[in-house]
């Protein structure tokens, strides 16, 4: 098999290293690594296939002629001001970042839901936000078979979708909790929760404490009330499934789960399905594993999709307020299949349909 030269955007991140481990699990037919980050990371030495390799900026380059695909977790203005660099010279950028997703030029694509569209490609492809893609994995068999109308979901997101320092926070405020509990040694009350919390170290990316907490808050509001996270899972939706007659109410929670994303989903759809036919059909479907045995406490928990590539759905039942409609629980890991996992995944369609 024919050898690419892969970049790496933001290489030392989380997203970017986790995807050199997927390129590495997927044995991705990289000829040439080359691993990318910021000045400060400089220097730095990473290891891809038991090979070590030395970290390089951005500006050290003059030239990107030679890279055939670019992997970019690096944020949404080193995107927007390298990617264009990295596809003038021949590259296909995969932009992990929001900022080229809703450009109507840039595909923005799921594989399991719209391979088709990278075909149209001009050079930069852009992956979904994490709580989109796992949701419309879920969501698209369900599309195709009885239509959908509206989605009303609640996400419960993992600290690790907010980078390093968001786990930084809940490490040390869990621990501080425990050790100021064990110190105590007395009976946890409302008075004691609030005076511990008063001792907590400040935290250093969220504008609340996260541990024992849960946030309804992820990006920034507008006028509205709706969050920058919120409308993603809307204007994205509609992108992905080629749909604008979609809507799509979320409300994005951050919660005290290190890794994995879950979402509460109500589907109205377009014709009755049961909840027999969606478990039949999403059990099939490409990507989806349906956990679904409530009676023997069998249901997906981002505990155990942690690591995993797979969108897992199960809680699926008749909805109450939709007529008709369905209502399930879907859960996934949003460092791989919310991030790396996609990317890489765009990356072998790319190579599958011969657009490199």
């Amino acid at each position: 098999m024919k050898g690419y030269k892969v970049a790496v955007v933001g290489v030392t991140g989380e997203v970017g290293k986790t995807f050199l481990k997927v390129l590495q699990e997927r044995d991705f037919p990289v000829s040439e690594l080359i691993p990318i980050a910021s000045a400060r990371s400089r220097g730095k030495k990473i290891t891809f296939k038991g090979r070590e390799y030395t970290v390089r900026a951005l500006e050290d380059f003059d030239s990107f002629k030679g890279i055939d695909i670019a992997l970019f977790s690096a944020g949404g203005s080193t995107s927007k001001e390298w990617a264009p660099k990295f596809a003038s010279d021949g590259a296909v950028v995969v932009d992990n970042s929001s900022a080229w997703r809703m450009e109507p030029e840039v595909p923005l694509v799921v594989p399991e839901v719209n391979p088709e569209d990278v075909k149209w490609h001009k050079g930069i492809i852009a992956n979904p936000n994490c709580s989109t893609i796992q949701m419309v994995v879920a969501l698209k068999p369900i599309y195709d078979e009885a239509g959908i109308k509206n989605v009303v979901v609640s996400t419960y997101q993992a600290v690790s979708g907010a980078g390093a320092k968001a786990i930084a926070d809940l490490v040390k405020q869990t621990l501080a909790w425990c050790k100021a509990l064990q110190e105590k040694g007395e009976k946890v009350s409302p008075e004691l929760l609030k005076e511990i919390q008063e001792q907590l170290p400040e935290a250093e990316k969220f504008p609340h404490q996260i541990a024992f907490n849960a946030l309804p808050h992820i990006d920034r509001f507008f006028e509205d009330g709706y969050t920058r996270e919120e409308n993603k899972m809307l204007f994205e939706t509609r992108k992905i499934m080629h749909d604008e007659n979609i809507n799509v109410s979320a409300t994005c929670v951050r919660v005290p789960v290190f890794y994995g994303h879950s979402e509460s989903v109500s589907i109205q759809t377009e014709k009755k399905i049961s909840p027999k036919r969606a478990r039949e059909i999403l059990s099939k479907a490409p990507g989806v594993v349906v956990v679904d045995n409530p009676q023997n406490n069998e249901y997906p928990l981002p505990i155990y999709a942690a690591g995993r590539d797979e969108v897992f759905v199960g809680r699926i039942r008749e909805d109450r307020v939709f007529k008709p409609g369905l209502n399930m629980w879907v859960v996934a890991d949003n460092i791989r299949k919310g991030a790396a996992t996609n990317a890489v995944q765009i990356a072998e369609l790319l190579i599958k349909e011969n657009l490199i």
